[in-house]
């Protein structure tokens, strides 16, 4: 994977950075002296800023315009003073830049220093801090450009947001520019559009993703995968309904937590729905469905899960990040006795998915509460106490890394959250297992100890591949769309050399691999090999087959594998054995 610096949590890199926007700022108001500027702050990739130019729309030849009066400007080499002003002279300064005029009028000039940072012949609004002088800001780079809404309101005026990033030195530059490219290489969005996985219409939805054949394929052989996982550790699968009734969530807790999470309610024949975001109430009410004995424990409920939650438009992003997804879910009730087995076997099973799949960047969180808060989280001590200790025995009997995080948990216990890093973006939670003894208490459920007594379960809710959605998106980008063969949409391509003396054999091959349920492509157009071969590899099929007179008259097949240029021939009984083996064993790289 891409391991980028971070910009903004680097002091000296911030600094620089955000010198560097107003150096650029500078260069555009020298091109276009009209130009007017929002805000320019320094982000996790480097810096932006947003630009007013009346009716100008930038394009390439303004960003190579813009660069080059940059340098002019490094060159010369202005040093970078601030001048600290009151709100009144504030105002009066910038009395002819609207923008500037708007965050002024914001700043509470009681609490608030206002400052001013001037290099030569450009004055701009801003706390700092900056470098001394802007010769140190030489080596950057103007990476991107796009249109904005000022404030993120499509309401209002759309301005021109142009972003950059600094570094130190030449040799710095260039190697963070090279795990740009190869960031924007795994990006799932741009792998999702050229693998045909999924596609986004406005029409539809923002944040409402459909899958395509290809991208139907890898969801449904993860949904598979995980299930059998599930059912062979004696889960048992449910199926729910995608909303429910407001009083359920009510009950719960998370109408008075989560509603700003949550669609707007709909009210049908006077009842109130919601769509759902989550599937824990629907699961109590499966438990509470009938009596159940300590002997019936621990009793293990998952589900495949259509779940929606609200997400800004500005939130979202591809798959990773969307308005509806569906959840690997899981609650195990269980007695307090068996908590520390149960979520040691949730971790474990963590362990050997991530083992399987081949997934090594992560990390364990511990997300707690925040004693001070009684409003957030639910008011137990001793409740919280017994189970942020559970769940820290199990981890350090493990042995497994992890860090703290207070005031994380969810508002009804404790959870152990795996952290993942994208190619591109914030890092973000794949796997969670979280403990609940206030759910079950909420729905009143009840099993029947060893003494005769009713007694309330403990909950564990747990989500292995998280959202399957997200799932696919951040193994997309693990894999750089390369997937492997057992989850790969097209497992075989089949390329005749010449249509007139190979094809009945190219279809004798494609006939017995579908019988064998290969997903398997068989490309007879009229193209040179060369073109079908390369098309192939783009595509990232894990197994091409060419298929020629030796193969023909032999009874062989001679394969090349994706990435690699060697081609290996082999008789084809013992090709049918080699990818049942390897889709069995769900081989990583071939």
């Amino acid at each position: 994977m891409v391991n980028m610096v971070n910009i903004k949590e680097n002091e000296d890199l911030r600094k620089l950075n955000h010198s560097c926007a107003h150096m650029m700022a500078q260069a555009i108001k020298h091109l276009y002296p009209n130009a007017l500027f929002w805000v320019g702050p320094v982000v996790e990739e480097g810096f932006y800023y947003d630009v007013d130019l009346g009716d100008k729309v930038i394009n390439e030849e303004d960003i190579e315009a813009i660069s080059k009066e940059m340098k002019k400007i490094a060159k010369d080499g202005k040093r970078i003073v601030r001048n600290e002003i009151s709100k009144e002279e504030a105002l009066k300064e910038f009395k002819d830049d609207p923008y500037k005029i708007d965050l002024i009028s914001r700043i509470d000039e009681d609490s608030t220093v206002i400052s001013t940072y001037t290099q030569g012949d450009f004055t701009d609004l801003c706390r700092g801090p900056h470098v001394d002088t802007v010769k140190e800001c030489k080596y950057f780079k103007l990476t991107k450009f796009s249109g904005a809404y000022w404030k993120g309101d499509r309401n209002n005026k759309m301005l021109q947001r142009i972003y950059g990033v600094c570094f130190r030195t030449e040799e710095e530059l260039n190697a963070y520019l090279t795990e740009l490219e190869e960031a924007k290489e795994r990006d799932h969005r741009k792998l999702g559009k050229d693998l045909g996985i999924y596609m986004m219409d406005d029409l539809v939805g923002k944040g409402l993703p459909m899958y395509l054949p290809n991208g139907y394929t890898v969801w449904h052989e993860f949904e598979e995968y995980i299930k059998n996982k599930e059912l062979n550790l004696g889960y048992k699968h449910v199926l729910t309904p995608p909303l429910g009734n407001v009083e359920l969530y009510k009950i719960s807790g998370h109408w008075a937590h989560y509603q700003d999470s949550m669609f707007p309610k709909m009210e049908v024949e006077g009842e109130e729905f919601v769509l759902r975001p989550m599937n824990c109430p629907h699961h109590m009410m499966i438990y509470g469905n009938e009596i159940h004995s300590y002997r019936d424990l621990p009793l293990r409920i998952a589900e495949v899960a259509r779940d929606a939650r609200y997400e800004s438009s500005g939130s979202l992003k591809g798959i990773e990040r969307v308005r509806t997804f569906c959840q690997n879910d899981s609650h195990i009730f269980c007695t307090p006795d068996q908590i520390e087995s149960e979520f040691r076997g949730v971790v474990d099973l963590i362990l050997d998915v991530y083992k399987e799949l081949n997934i090594k960047n992560y990390r364990f969180e511990l997300s707690l509460r925040d004693k001070e808060d009684k409003v957030k989280y639910h008011d137990d001590d001793e409740m919280w106490d017994k189970a942020e200790n559970k769940l820290r025995e199990v981890l350090n009997d493990i042995g497994i890394p992890y860090v703290e995080k207070i005031g994380e948990a969810a508002f009804y216990g404790p959870k152990l959250d795996v952290q993942v890093k994208p190619a591109v973006g914030n890092e973000y939670t794949l796997s969670t297992c979280q403990l609940d003894f206030c759910l079950p208490a909420n729905f009143d459920l009840k099993y029947v100890d060893q003494d005769g007594s009713k007694k309330t379960p403990v909950v564990i809710h747990r989500a292995i591949l998280g959202s399957i959605d997200r799932f696919i998106a951040f193994y997309l980008e693990e894999t750089k769309g390369a997937l492997p063969l057992w989850v790969n949409p097209n497992q075989v391509t089949i390329i005749p050399v010449n249509n007139e003396y190979h094809l009945d054999y190219a279809n004798k091959i494609y006939n017995e691999l579908k019988d064998m349920n290969i997903r398997v492509k068989l490309d007879d157009r009229d193209e040179k090999l060369g073109y079908k071969m390369r098309e192939s590899q783009m595509m990232k099929t894990p197994i091409t087959l060419v298929l020629g007179n030796d193969e023909r008259d032999n009874g062989t097949v001679t394969l090349r594998l994706y990435g690699k240029d060697d081609k290996v021939t082999m008789k084809f009984d013992e090709f049918k054995s080699y990818l049942k083996e390897n889709i069995d064993k769900k081989t990583y790289k071939l």
